[in-house]
C-alpha cells in the first residue's frame, strides 16, 4: 500500500506505520495503533489524522471516527504536555479522590476536562483504572501512581511544571508522590511515556531512563 497519503507525517512515524500495517493480515486491524500514531504526529487526533488512518486501512472515515469516539484514550481535542487522570470510581471516591482532583485542578489551573492556558496540563476524571487496592489512583500520560493524597497531588503538578520531565516514569512518580500500592510492582520499569499517549515502544511513545 502506498504511504503517500501520510507524506506529511514524520519519517519515523511513516516507518512505524509501515511496520504496523505489515503486522496484520487485514490492514483494518491496524486501526487502533495507527490512531495512536496520528495522535503523536498531530498532538491529538484531528480530522485529517483520522482521514489518513482511514485511507491506510481501507475503512471509511465514519468507521474510523466511530472507533476514535468510542475509546476515551483517543483525544480529539488539544491536550497538554501532561495529561493528569484522576480515578473517581467507587474505591478511589471513598478514599478521597474528589479532594485529590480538586487539589490537582487548583495547582495546575486546569478544571476537570480542560487544558491549562500555558498548555502544560490537561486534567480529567476517569473511571476505574484497575488500582482499587491503591486508591486514590492517578495517572500522568497513562503512567500510574497509587495512594495519592491531595498534598501529593498538588506536589506532583508542581514537580511536573518545574522539572518538566521529557519522560514520565511510573516508578519515579510512585516514589515521589505515591504511598500504598494495590500489589508489589516487582522490578522497576525503565520505559516511560513521552506524550499523552500510552507508552508503547513500537508507536514511538516510550523512552528509557528519562531519555527521549
Amino acid at each position: 500500500m502506498s504511504m503517500a497519503v501520510i507524506s506529511d507525517w514524520s519519517g519515523p512515524n511513516q516507518e512505524r506505520a509501515r511496520r504496523l500495517l505489515d503486522s496484520y493480515p487485514e490492514k483494518r486491524s491496524a486501526v487502533m495503533p495507527l490512531l495512536y500514531l496520528a495522535s503523536l504526529e498531530h498532538g491529538y487526533l484531528d480530522a485529517p489524522g483520522m482521514t489518513q488512518v482511514a485511507e491506510l486501512t481501507g475503512l471509511t472515515s465514519a468507521q474510523v471516527q466511530s472507533v476514535a469516539s468510542f475509546y476515551t484514550m483517543y483525544k480529539r481535542d488539544h491536550v497538554g504536555k501532561y495529561l493528569v487522570s484522576v480515578c473517581t470510581s467507587i474505591s478511589c471516591f471513598l478514599m478521597g479522590a474528589d479532594d485529590v482532583l480538586a487539589a490537582i485542578e487548583e495547582e495546575s489551573t486546569s478544571p476537570d476536562g480542560s487544558t491549562s492556558a500555558d498548555g502544560t496540563f490537561s486534567v480529567e476524571h476517569v473511571e476505574c483504572i484497575g488500582a482499587c487496592g491503591g486508591a486514590p489512583a492517578v495517572q500522568v500520560n497513562y503512567e500510574l501512581i497509587e495512594g495519592v493524597t491531595p498534598e501529593k497531588g498538588a506536589g506532583l503538578c508542581k514537580w511536573l511544571r518545574d522539572a518538566a520531565p521529557a519522560v514520565v516514569l511510573a516508578d519515579e512518580m510512585q516514589e515521589l508522590f505515591g504511598s500504598i500500592r494495590s500489589f508489589d510492582w516487582g522490578s522497576k520499569e525503565a520505559d516511560g511515556a513521552v506524550a499523552p499517549v500510552p507508552a508503547f515502544g513500537p508507536y514511538g511513545s516510550a523512552a528509557k531512563d528519562g531519555k527521549s
